[in-house]
C-alpha cells in the first residue's frame, strides 16, 4: 500500500506539494471515488487512480545518478536570471530527478540525484550521520585556533553547527586548503562556518557523500550509481528498495 501523495509524485506528476494541490482541487479519484484525504492509501496493483479522466500508471522504479557539478551552474530546473542549470547536462529521463542536497552557484563537485524522496530526506538528516566531505580553499593563512573552533561548532545564522572534522592540507600567507567533513547540509554552511572565523572561501568542492566518491570523474559528466553505492545508501538509511536502472 502507498500513500496517495507519494503514489502521484512517483508517477511524475510533480512534487509532494504539487500533487497535494491536485487532491485539494478535487481532481483525484480512486476507483471512481473522489479522494480528498492526503493520508489515503492505495494499492498500486489493484486500485485505479485517475487525475481528472486520465488513469495514472504507478512507476516505482528508483533511479540514482551522480553528476560532477561545474561551478557557475545552479541546482534547479529553471532560473529567473537565465543562468545555466545542471539539468542542461542531464539526459531526458533525469529531468524530473531531485538532488540529495545542493551545491551553490560557485561550488562544484559530487551531487546525487534521485526520484526517491525518502532516501533524500534521510541522507540529509543529521540523525542518520552520513558524512559529506569537502575540499575548501580560503584566502589567508588559517591557524590551529580557527580549526579548533570549526571542530567544536560555530554559530551561524540562528544555530550552532554540529562538531566537524577539519584537516589542514597545506597553507601559506596567501591561502589555505582544508578538508572538512560535516553531517549537516544547511544552506551555504561551509562558507558561513569559515566566514564566522574570519576567512573567505575561494573555492569549494564536494568530494564524497558517505563512501560514495567523486574520484576522477570529468567535470560536467554524470553516471548511474553502482549497485554497491546504492546498497550503501540503503544500509545507512535502513531502507528497502527495488531499482532497475540498467534498462534506461
Amino acid at each position: 500500500m502507498v500513500r496517495i501523495n507519494k503514489f502521484l509524485a512517483s508517477c511524475k506528476l510533480g512534487s509532494r506539494r504539487k500533487v497535494e494541490e491536485l487532491i485539494s482541487q478535487k481532481l483525484v479519484y480512486i476507483n471512481d471515488e473522489l479522494c480528498t484525504d492526503f493520508s489515503t492509501y492505495v494499492n498500486p496493483e489493484t486500485d485505479i487512480v485517475k487525475v481528472g479522466k486520465k488513469i495514472i500508471k504507478y512507476d516505482n522504479q528508483k533511479i540514482f545518478i551522480l553528476i560532477n557539478k561545474p561551478v557557475h551552474y545552479i541546482v534547479s530546473m529553471k532560473d529567473e536570471f537565465n543562468r545555466k542549470t545542471i539539468y542542461s547536462l542531464l539526459p531526458d529521463f533525469a529531468q524530473n530527478l531531485h538532488p540529495i542536497g545542493r551545491l551553490d552557484y560557485d561550488s562544484e563537485g559530487l551531487l546525487i540525484l534521485t526520484n526517491d524522496g525518502d532516501i533524500t530526506h534521510k541522507i540529509l538528516h543529521p540523525s542518520y550521520k552520513v558524512d559529506k566531505t569537502y575540499k575548501v580553499i580560503v584566502k589567508g593563512k588559517i591557524e590551529i585556533p580557527h580549526i579548533q573552533k570549526l571542530r567544536n561548532g560555530v554559530k551561524i545564522d540562528n544555530y550552532t553547527t554540529q562538531p566537524a572534522k577539519v584537516f589542514l592540507n597545506h597553507s601559506s600567507d596567501d591561502k589555505s586548503e582544508l578538508r572538512i567533513i560535516i553531517k549537516e547540509g544547511k544552506n551555504r554552511q561551509i562558507r558561513k562556518m569559515l566566514e564566522s572565523v574570519g576567512f573567505e572561501v575561494v573555492s569549494l568542492k564536494r568530494l564524497q557523500i558517505g563512501n560514495i566518491k567523486l574520484e576522477k570523474m570529468p567535470v560536467g559528466t554524470w553516471r548511474f550509481l553502482k549497485d554497491s553505492e546504492i546498497l550503501y545508501l540503503l544500509k545507512q538509511t535502513h531502507t528497502k528498495i527495488n531499482h532497475t536502472q540498467k534498462d534506461i
